[in-house]
């Protein structure tokens, strides 16, 4: 290779203008001191640079969840989803910084979960981060914050149409504790059984999606079938379609953050992982989409979405570990497995409203045991330092196991230790998980928010008479006759039992000339 002609131009490289990558050499807990010496000097530029902008990327995925699960609902509950999900990056971010990334990523773990010399943020700074020796603490700390946030508003949606709050609230914080902070130990810390197994997760597959879709099956399951469960009253389609559009396009965008940004450097893996997370997104897509025309002879939209996460959730935990060509097969996978999937909540008799459960946790062990198959020593080592031994392509035929163990112990934790603290939370005066069945028929967002995702008013003009028609209300016009008593002795929640209330539609009649008058 002929030398640069910048070098020989420059006859030395001391008459250049840029920084002295140096070794890190220092014995102070938080990198150095910053009023004695330059502490960027151990990192490269735009190592960190892209960080930054992947911690920027992931956050952006939260209000997509938000809006992705409020689109799915009916109007009435719409806003407290979007709620959810904004609450859970505040409650979060401070756990997070109190105790939470300690509890994760200390220096001194142990096999299942740190301790709290990092309390606070204490000595959290410009020493290399047990995730990569590329990148400083403090940035390591925030961009796997964003992590947990996002994994939290994840398994939250559960509560979708009938969960109060503030035990909603309290169950982030306690779950982020006890379940997230373990199983993120266990995976990413070198410490962690996970990680001294040889289990491969790149971005997330145990922690954000089996995590989280296993704790949303237990909250559904805990909080009991939405009222009218079983009948017609809840065959109803999603409220806002554009919302769930919108609502994937944020995360689409932002899993390049997620995925491509867990390099934890700015290299050709993380070029690799953008390429598989949007082709494996793009496939998903187009496959769940095929599916459902299969069945109804309709392109659907929602469909489509689905897919697109089904497929973005798979090739998590393996977008930096195989090559290009697997993400079409985690794509198909993804979006055939997670369709079908879709229908175990009937099997189970769990009244999960939202899908989180075969989106998220099936795709998660979808992704994970692909990884298995699919995983590339030549792949992981496209940073220029990581090495393993790679899954089924490298020969290496135990890794499908050690895939399999921690898919199920990650499942285990995370469903069985979430329907301990709910079960417990609900014992304790005013932390009852569920609304009542009077706040379910008026929806959460007028019970418990007290504000409408949409208020909109249309202004009807009809013999000099003005009326309007609160859009915010229309679907408890379904749900409610004028007149009707409210029978409290008739079914909870469920067709078991039966609907207290008939769930009749308040239409608007024609009249002669053909304009619209309200019965």
């Amino acid at each position: 290779m002929a030398p640069s002609p910048l070098l020989s131009d420059a006859g030395d490289t001391g008459s250049l203008n840029y920084t002295v990558l140096v070794p890190y050499n220092e014995s102070i807990p938080t990198g150095g001191d910053s009023l004695k010496n330059n502490l960027n000097i151990h990192y490269e530029s735009g190592d960190l640079a892209w960080l930054l902008v992947s911690t920027a990327l992931v956050l952006l995925m939260i209000p997509g969840v938000g809006f992705f699960y409020s689109g799915l609902a009916r109007r009435k509950s719409a806003l407290s989803l979007i709620w959810v999900s904004m609450m859970a990056t505040g409650v979060t971010s401070f756990q997070w910084f109190f105790w939470g990334y300690s509890l994760s990523f200390s220096h001194s773990a142990g096999k299942f979960i740190g301790d709290l010399t990092n309390i606070g943020f204490r000595q959290v700074l410009a020493a290399p981060s047990v995730g990569s020796g590329r990148i400083p603490d403090l940035l390591f700390a925030v961009y796997q914050g964003m992590f947990a946030a996002i994994t939290v508003a994840l398994a939250v949606g559960a509560v979708a149409e009938r969960g109060r709050m503030l035990p909603c609230v309290i169950f982030m914080f306690v779950w982020s504790t006890i379940i997230y902070d373990a199983i993120a130990c266990w995976t990413w810390n070198p410490a962690g059984w996970v990680a001294t197994m040889g289990g491969l997760d790149f971005a997330g597959g145990t922690p954000v999606h089996i995590a989280s879709g296993s704790a949303a099956l237990a909250y559904s399951l805990m909080l009991g079938k939405r009222r009218g469960h079983g009948t017609h009253e809840l065959n109803f389609r999603p409220h806002n379609v554009t919302q769930i559009i919108i609502g994937t396009v944020f995360l689409w965008v932002g899993w390049f953050g997620f995925n491509a940004g867990s390099a934890l450097s700015a290299s050709m893996r993380a070029v690799m992982a953008a390429v598989n997370t949007n082709l494996a997104a793009s496939v998903g897509g187009v496959t769940w989409c095929l599916l459902d025309y299969r069945l109804e002879k309709k392109w659907s939209a929602v469909g489509f979405c689905s897919g697109v996460v089904a497929g973005l959730v798979a090739i998590t935990p393996g977008s930096g570990y195989v090559p290009a060509w697997s993400a079409v097969v985690y794509g198909v996978v993804a979006g055939s497995a997670c369709n079908y999937a879709t229908k175990l909540k009937f099997a189970l008799g769990i009244d999960d409203a939202l899908d989180i459960f075969a989106v998220h946790a099936v795709g998660g062990f979808v992704g994970n045991l692909l990884t298995g198959l699919f995983a590339a020593d030549y792949i992981a080592h496209l940073d220029g330092f990581s090495v393993i031994d790679g899954g089924w392509l490298n020969h290496n035929w135990i890794q499908l196991a050690k895939q399999l163990a921690d898919s199920v112990s990650g499942f285990a934790y995370s469903f069985g230790g979430s329907c301990l603290i709910l079960f417990i939370m609900n014992l304790i005066p005013g932390l009852s998980l569920r609304a009542s069945e009077e706040a379910e028929v008026i929806g959460m967002d007028d019970a418990e928010i007290g504000e409408f995702a949409v208020s909109i008013c249309h202004l009807h003009l009809q013999n000099a008479v003005a009326y309007s028609i609160q859009y915010d209300y229309v679907e408890l016009t379904r749900d409610v006759l004028n007149g009707d008593p409210f029978d409290e002795e008739a079914s909870k929640y469920s067709a078991d039992r039966g609907s207290p209330i008939e769930p009749h539609e308040k239409a608007f009649s024609s009249t002669d000339d053909g304009s619209k008058a309200r019965p």
